[in-house]
């Protein structure tokens, strides 16, 4: 990879963002393929859904392709190919493969389809930003650059975002990031939790209610949609929202109405709408439990916040950033910095500052072996009542993102089983001792088949 200081923006980015902004040349692969309309080809540049659905970037039209079959990644080191649970697979090479990075002059099976991978000898501009922050957003890294450089662009727009980002990589700081850096600034930022909100309020919630609408509604109310009038609306963790919301949202989207519970008449509205989920949502729509037609509505533009594992140069930074300002000047404590750089940080950044309370607490090394013992306390209490069986066996040979959802399904279904077992589903029992909502722990029980 090669760096080019001269700046290279579309129409859409600002003159002062396009002064901040340097370009990464990265090589790209073009894929090429032959089903029923012939010879295609494509160059991929971002992150592209592979299927046979109109609406995906790749679009194979063949009987053994699903609508949303796979995924297309570039990465910093190639492109990574991501099977969506589709019906016929995906295999590179003639192996089966969940996810996998693409080399030159890879074979690619979809169903009965083949594409080749061949990277380009020239190379292709990726955009980043040359300041280590955006908004209240820090990353000196490349991926945070580039993500950076991506604000900015679709800042400017007007277009449904989706963020999508493992649990604590700051989605609802990216979409505050994104609003305050866009021509509705000076609106309304309103932000509703759809996992933490009953299935029965949801709706009141996002369009509002007229009085006696339902038991205990006194008075009229305007919803999230009429509040964020001339600005944003950031409904959090979107892959939550029942299937039974999701055909009156995407109405919302497409008429720029929304109508209140209770009320017959339809009133407009401005807003924009940001989105983010930690789920897989593609997979979701592959799987038939989020609408396709709402996925392709909500991500118009699409945002990855990457994990901190990808952005190693940033955990130290970071975790200076989240000391009190009389310690932010002091050198870390190295045994605190080896085991910073050395943590898989699986709650990312959210988990790095509760490390980093801990530290301010009671100090480097007591924070750190307190930890440490928690941590190899608290699975053999555990088994001891009962409540985990053996995980998932731990196969190196696996990516790790496919090893550690293997790993949070067992968990999920182990936690819900012993909490079941103890509150003899008593759904509003076990969902105080868990701090979740009733109707997150119903849609736990159902993916889990409980």
């Amino acid at each position: 990879m090669t760096y080019d200081r001269t700046t290279s923006f579309d129409d859409e980015t600002t003159t002062a963002a396009a002064s901040l902004a340097m370009v990464l040349r990265r090589p790209t692969p073009t894929v090429h393929w032959r089903d029923r309309t012939g010879e295609r080809s494509l160059l991929v540049t971002e992150r592209t859904l592979i299927g046979s659905s109109e609406s995906v970037g790749l679009r194979v039209l063949a009987p053994t392709v699903s609508r949303v079959h796979a995924e297309l990644e570039p990465r910093q080191d190639g492109v990574w190919l991501r099977d969506l649970g589709s019906k016929n697979g995906v295999a590179i090479d003639r192996v089966w493969i969940k996810e996998a990075r693409l080399h030159h002059g890879a074979t690619v099976r979809l169903g009965d389809v083949e594409l080749s991978v061949r990277y380009a000898d020239a190379q292709s501009n990726v955009v980043l930003w040359r300041e280590p922050r955006f908004g209240a957003l820090y990353g000196k890294s490349t991926v945070m650059r580039e993500l950076f450089a991506r604000l900015a662009r679709v800042a400017a727009s007007d277009a449904a975002i989706l963020i999508q980002g493992e649990t604590g990589t700051g989605k609802e700081l990216v979409a505050r990031s994104i609003h305050d850096a866009s021509p509705r600034a000076r609106g309304p930022f309103i932000v509703v939790d759809c996992a933490a909100m009953p299935d029965n309020l949801l709706e009141a919630e996002l369009f509002g209610h007229t009085r006696g609408a339902f038991t205990g509604a006194h008075t009229a109310r305007e919803g999230a949609f009429e509040a964020a009038s001339g600005g944003t609306i950031f409904l959090d963790e979107v892959g939550e929202l029942p299937l039974a919301m999701q055909p009156k949202l995407l109405r919302v989207l497409e008429s720029r109405t929304i109508r209140r519970v209770g009320e017959s008449q339809h009133r407009p509205v401005n807003v924009r709408v940001v989105t983010a989920t930690h789920r897989d949502l593609a997979a979701m729509v592959a799987s038939g439990a989020f609408r396709e037609d709402l996925y392709f509505r909500l991500a118009v533009l699409p945002v990855r916040v990457p994990p901190l594992r990808e952005r190693e140069d940033d955990a130290i930074e970071l975790a200076r950033s989240f000391l009190p300002e009389p310690m932010r000047t002091a050198a870390l404590d190295p045994t605190l910095e080896r085991a910073l750089l050395s943590r898989p940080w699986v709650g990312n950044v959210r988990e790095l500052r509760n490390v980093m309370d801990r530290v301010v607490s009671l100090g480097p090394s007591e924070a750190l072996d307190g930890e440490a013992n928690a941590l190899s306390r608290s699975r053999p209490s555990a088994a001891a009542r009962g409540e985990w069986s053996e995980g998932p066996t731990v196969d190196s040979g696996v990516p790790f993102k496919v090893l550690r959802d293997q790993w949070l399904d067992h968990l999920e279904r182990a936690y819900l089983t012993a909490l079941i077992a103890q509150h003899g589903r008593n759904i509003t029992a076990v969902a105080a001792a868990a701090g979740l909502d009733r109707s997150y722990i119903h849609r736990l029980i159902k993916k889990h088949d409980l």
